[in-house]
């Protein structure tokens, strides 16, 4: 085939990127960029290649489904069981300002470091009626979730995110040559200079202080609730069904026992899904003999939540289908052979930063694009002679912006979900910031490639 079809998978990607952002129709392009890759890919057995694609993409991604379906049931239990109230009306005596609620919000997502997963969406169930009482917009909230996610994981050498880079950089020979003794320590070298989630978390923190202003976007989404009091755009009416109310029957033990017992669980075991499933236990057993809910209540309101995260689930789900179809027509690898001839070693971690955090924003896939740069970019550094900590830290850090700044990654989508936000909503309001941090990123990379 004379046709390179890489090429074709990165005009189709900016496609779907610039449909989306314009029309702010997000699955709607998804799915038609990706049923346009299965046509370039398998000709006229196309539709059987999308949904071959599809039926395996859900096989290989069951356990994201399941946390999310379940976190999505246990986020509907703590609301009709009043327990969410009952938080929020004890948390919102400390959190009685904006500033108070923001650094509050910021702090649980710097303490709650174990995984972006359990971040996003636990935290999210904490505040979002908080932040709503100080009138704050949802696309805040989101932006907050979104920000101390991955940028804390990848900080602390105790998350699941460290785990795996670890794992992936101590397989290297010029890694191993600097004379560590572990993955972890191998890991814990590279901590000092990740650049974009340390200068993305400096950012949040001036935006929470009020030093940073508000741009573009955001400016607006202030500027709405105060002209019209919404926290949230008619666009995200749909993410939100509950009572913004606060309920003076609310119990604070109905919440903080179910969601202490899944921080517990997952620091502990490392098993977000076994311990969603162990704070579902935990609610039917404080709940129903109590008499707080029916079991006929109880599964109504477990299956009311699963509903509450389908919408967030197919644009999972389609997002791994354009993965999956974009990385068989070779994108990652055209967009490599493309960048190999401008490596040089003084700007070799600034460009490989920049190459991982194009890969992951285009493909969506943060550890499936580290993965598959990794076995290159540290030969071709080592032959270079650049520095394999800091060549750690630009995989790293690559891979931390394409799942903080993608709009179609599953920690940008969670987030939205989480804060009842629309996802296109959520990743133009904290785009200016992310722009920000990458550019001071790069410069940093480049600085300090050519001093060490």
């Amino acid at each position: 085939m004379h046709l390179n079809l890489g090429l074709v998978a990165i005009i189709i990607t900016l496609l779907i990127i610039v449909g989306a952002v314009v029309t702010r129709r997000c699955v709607e392009f998804m799915i038609a960029g990706s049923m346009v890759a299965a046509i370039f890919l398998y000709g006229k057995g196309f539709l059987a290649g999308w949904s071959q694609s599809l039926q395996d993409m859900l096989a290989e991604n069951v356990w994201v489904m399941l946390v999310c379906l379940l976190f999505g049931g246990l986020i509907s239990l703590l609301t009709d069981s009043k327990g969410s109230f009952g938080f929020s009306k004890y948390i919102s005596k400390v959190c009685n300002t904006e500033r108070k609620t923001l650094l509050t919000t910021f702090i649980m997502g710097i303490l709650i470091f174990v995984d972006d997963y359990l971040n996003v969406l636990s935290i999210g169930t904490c505040m979002k009626k908080i932040s709503d009482k100080q009138k704050l917009p949802r696309e805040t909230l989101a932006y907050l979730l979104d920000s101390t996610g991955a940028p804390v994981c990848v900080l602390l050498p105790f998350s699941t995110w460290a785990v795996f880079y670890a794992s992936l950089f101590y397989e290297q020979d010029s890694v191993k040559a600097l004379g560590v003794t572990s993955a972890m320590g191998a890991y814990l070298k590279a901590i000092p200079f990740l650049f974009y989630p340390i200068i993305t978390l400096v950012i949040v923190f001036l935006f929470v202080m009020g030093w940073m202003p508000k741009i573009g976007p955001m400016k607006k989404a202030y500027q709405r609730v105060e002209e019209t009091g919404m926290v949230y755009s008619e666009s995200s009416r749909k993410y939100n069904h509950e009572n913004p109310e606060l309920d003076d029957d609310g119990n604070i033990w109905n919440f903080l026992i179910p969601m202490g017992v899944l921080v517990a669980v997952a620091i502990v075991s490392g098993d977000i899904l076994s311990a969603v499933i162990l704070a579902l236990i935990v609610c039917f057993a404080i709940y129903v003999p109590r008499k707080i809910l029916t079991v006929d209540a109880f599964l109504n309101s477990m299956i009311r939540g699963f509903g509450d995260m389908l919408p967030t689930l197919t644009m999972l789900l389609v997002t791994f289908v354009l993965k999956d179809l974009s990385g068989k027509m070779g994108m990652t690898e055209y967009i490599i052979q493309l960048a190999e001839p401008f490596l040089f070693a003084a700007v070799f971690p600034a460009m490989v930063f920049i190459l991982g955090a194009v890969l992951a924003f285009t493909t969506g896939s943060d550890w499936g694009m580290s993965s598959i740069i990794t076995p290159i970019v540290f030969p071709l550094g080592a032959a270079l002679g650049a520095n394999p900590v800091l060549i750690m830290a630009a995989v790293i850090s690559g891979g931390t912006f394409g799942s903080h700044a993608c709009f179609y990654s599953d920690a940008t989508l969670l987030a939205a979900q989480s804060a009842g936000v629309d996802s296109m909503e959520h990743a133009l309001t904290q785009i200016p910031y992310v722009i920000i941090a990458s550019v001071l990123s790069v410069l940093c990379f480049g600085v300090v490639g050519f001093v060490l």
